[in-house]
């Protein structure tokens, strides 16, 4: 079956193409909406710019096809097998790619937008500039993955695996990211406010001047993690391990730091007006200058802690541990 005979019988009111060989098929701007081909073999064909809207592609191999610009809005792929097919500007808005492998796709400028991608096969893709807005990509595997400039707001990353890709100037506000391994990852100067966390391996992770503001980070792994010049505004980080961390000069008013791990910490000039710290290990933490009006540190340790020139009024150290700390006024606790 060639294309001109497809294409004859799709004229004639014909959809159904299931195991159809088109291998290196010439289907440029071909309009095949609502057709069946589940099954087929693609790979190697030129689509471009074909209109193929709510087709079934289920299992089909699409590898090395060309479809730059190709009109694939909810298309069925699931299955289906596009290594190194070229996507480039194509729409694949609604389209069902779970579990797709899409190893070395190209996908530049593509119009993802609610794509389900489920435990999809990307390594080394080149995402660059795709719109990826509530995109699923819950356990898909982006080692490598080129996402520089992507819009991946509200997208659902939760156990994805991103180990080496590129994600400057990403968009990623309100990500659903928890649970990640995304150790020594640089994060820096990006908008993540309301980005979920919650459980997320951080170990190192540079947010320098980054936008956090009413994220979830609870019961994550932060430590030796850079925070300088973070805005953390009513952040949820109870329980989470921020040993050795750098917080030098961090917006966390009305953060939640409920039993947080914060020994050791650089918490110098930082903003933690109304923040809960309860329960809160602070031993040996640098507090100098900090702004601790309204924070609630009961039953917080802070042994060891520096509080030189910082600001504590209104603060509640009700059942805090202060053995050692050194005061405000320089005055060390016995």
């Amino acid at each position: 079956m060639d294309s001109s005979e497809i294409l004859r019988r799709y004229l004639s009111g014909e959809r159904d193409f299931r195991g159809a060989n088109l291998r290196a098929a010439n289907l440029i701007g071909a309009k095949l909406v609502r057709s069946n081909f589940s099954g087929s073999n693609l790979s190697d064909a030129s689509i471009a710019r074909a209109h193929l809207e709510r087709c079934f592609l289920l299992e089909a191999n699409l590898n090395g096809a060309f479809l730059y610009g190709t009109n694939l809005s909810f298309v069925k792929l699931l299955g289906a097998s596009l290594m190194e097919a070229d996507l480039t500007k194509a729409n694949l808005q609604g389209a069902q790619l779970a579990k797709v492998d899409l190893r070395r796709a190209k996908l530049s400028g593509a119009i993802l937008k609610w794509v389900s991608l489920f435990r999809a096969n990307l390594p080394g893709v080149n995402l660059c500039g795709a719109n990826l807005n509530g995109i699923n990509l819950r356990s898909a595997n982006l080692e490598g993955a080129n996402l520089n400039w992507t819009n991946l707001n509200g997208a659902r990353l939760s156990g994805a695996n991103l180990k080496g890709a590129q994600l400057n100037g990403v968009k990623l506000q309100g990500a659903w990211m928890n649970g990640l391994k995304l150790g020594e990852i640089d994060l820096s100067g990006m908008e993540l406010d309301e980005v979920k966390l919650s459980g997320a391996k951080l170990h190192g992770a540079d947010f320098t001047g980054s936008n956090l503001t009413r994220s979830q980070l609870r019961f994550s792994d932060l430590g030796d993690a850079n925070f300088q010049k973070a805005n953390l505004q009513q952040s949820n980080l109870r329980g989470g391990q921020l040993i050795h961390a750098n917080l030098m000069k961090t917006d966390l008013r009305e953060a939640d730091l409920r039993n947080a791990d914060l020994s050791h910490t650089n918490l110098n000039l930082a903003v933690l007006a109304g923040a809960d710290l309860t329960g809160a290990d602070l031993r040996g933490a640098y507090l100098w200058g900090a702004d601790l009006d309204g924070a609630c540190l009961r039953g917080a340790d802070l042994r060891g802690a520096s509080l030189r020139g910082a600001a504590v009024i209104g603060a509640d150290l009700q059942d805090a541990i202060l053995d050692g700390a050194t005061m405000p006024d320089g005055s060390v606790r016995g």
